[in-house]
């Protein structure tokens, strides 16, 4: 295993001292849509196929939702970061909200996925990104980033976080029932990590199409509504979802370090370079070509060389 395993997250509680502005701020940024991302493209907006996993940005590029940065500020969590990787400089890029509810299977048991200096998602495959992480052979230009999950609530029905502190080849650890108003700070891209089935169960994993939204409605009984094609798909208070929030933020030893790494960015020509001169010391016949990126055959192949560890006792996913 290439990866740069990390060590256990470190949890935080009582991180959120008004828990009514998070409210406000979740139903300010409605409606939310189903997780498609990178795994799904060019899915049928009329065939129910998604799980009722949504998700919105909050902090992303040089958007900034009114009233999150009580999350992207943190300080709670920015010292965690500093003490976690030993390191002087941490700054907070991103934070993204999940409201899920009736997945009676887990999320993917998954590592989160990449960014390197000079490639990301808006230039490079996602399937590249991650097999320059596994290979090994570009920490030196992977930005390093750490993560902190925070819960709303304690979730009604399941909901808890599978993770894997120890590595994938042991048993994982499950964050369940008291999770209200906690966090897990720790690498998230270097540990394997797993949402936990989701109720309510008793219509199973109810699923919806692409166009479907989350979104709260103005009546007394406060209700949060999912709507598809103008049907209501399902209908709870909110706290009958699991809502969690997620902080990202880059990470360096030292800010001579960080000036250090944005001044050395990848081009696809290093990427194949580098690839390719391991490639060859490993005694492989295999070789990364550019220009056949977007070939499945060459993904399969890279994969042959460079595997992505399965974790032990990962449970069956939604999303296959």
């Amino acid at each position: 295993m290439a990866i740069r395993y990390s060590k256990p997250p470190v949890l935080l509680h009582d991180v959120i001292d008004d828990l009514g502005a998070v409210r406000d701020l979740l139903a300010a940024q409605a409606p939310y849509t189903p997780l498609g991302g990178w795994f799904s493209p060019g899915a049928d907006p009329h065939a129910r196929t998604r799980t009722m996993w949504f998700q919105n940005d909050w902090v992303h590029d040089d958007f900034v939702a009114d009233g999150s940065r009580i999350f992207l500020d943190h300080p709670g969590y920015i010292e965690a970061a500093k003490e976690f990787y030993g390191a002087e400089v941490v700054e907070p890029q991103s934070v993204y909200v999940n409201l899920m509810a009736a997945i009676a299977e887990g999320g993917p048991a998954h590592t989160d996925n990449p960014r390197f200096h000079g490639r990301d998602r808006t230039n490079t495959p996602m399937w590249v990104l991650r097999v320059m992480l596994w290979s090994g052979v570009f920490d030196g230009y992977e930005i390093v980033q750490a993560t902190a999950i925070w819960w709303m609530n304690d979730v009604p029905d399941g909901g808890g976080l599978l993770y894997w502190p120890n590595g994938p080849d042991a048993a994982p650890v499950e964050h369940s029932g008291a999770m209200a108003n906690t966090a897990l700070v720790g690498d998230n891209h270097g540990m394997f990590h797993q949402v936990a089935p989701t109720g309510p169960f008793d219509e199973g994993t109810i699923r919806v199409t692409p166009a479907a939204t989350l979104a709260p409605v103005d009546d007394p009984a406060g209700d949060w509504v999912v709507t598809d094609h103008g049907e209501v798909r399902f209908r709870a208070p909110l706290d009958t979802y699991r809502v969690s929030v997620l902080w990202k933020a880059d990470v360096y030893a030292t800010a001579a370090e960080r000036d250090r790494r944005k001044a050395g960015s990848l081009s696809m020509a290093d990427v194949a370079d580098t690839f390719n001169d391991d490639l060859a010391r490993r005694g492989s016949a295999v070789r990364f070509d550019p220009a056949r990126a977007d070939d499945p055959a060459l993904k399969a192949e890279m994969a042959t060389v460079y595997p992505e560890a399965v974790p032990v006792g990962a449970l069956s996913s939604s999303m296959g």
